[in-house]
């Protein structure tokens, strides 16, 4: 059972690794494609390439027992990506309007997609491993 349980915690950390890693891959490339010359959004392609190779080091290397905590800022940051385009899709984001046919759009979607069900399922799946405090012990005791 339990060997089973660090399968699906390997499986769930190289694909949230993966989906992380295709997330930033996609944002730099776009970036480098002629988003850097947008106002604001073209800072914010750039940063989302750098926070997104940093998470996916971070679900590679971060010890079993802590993996919880980068999966969970993966997810959210995952989740605040992906809500951006939504808005730029529908009303505009900075002043800036995107189309759905817009190369990338769509696999950007399922990519970003995905990585919020993997990574979510990847921090409730390890944050049962922190330890936890009985009623009766005290901090630092």
């Amino acid at each position: 059972m339990a060997t089973e349980r660090a399968w699906s915690v390997i499986a769930l950390r190289l694909a949230g690794a993966g989906l992380t890693a295709a997330m930033a891959a996609i944002h730099l490339r776009l970036w480098d494609t002629g988003y850097r010359d947008l106002a604001t959004i073209g800072v914010l392609f750039l940063l989302n390439g750098i926070g997104g190779a940093l998470l996916t080091l971070a679900l590679l290397a971060a010890p079993t027992r802590f993996l919880a905590v980068p999966a969970a800022l993966g997810a959210l940051f995952t989740a605040s990506t992906l809500a951006g385009l939504v808005v730029s899709l529908t009303t505009g984001l900075f002043g800036f309007q995107e189309s759905i046919d817009a190369e990338l759009v769509v696999p950007t979607i399922v990519v970003e997609s995905a990585g919020i069900i993997v990574l979510a399922v990847l921090a409730a799946v390890t944050a049962r491993g922190f330890p936890r405090r009985t009623t009766g012990e005290r901090a630092g005791g």
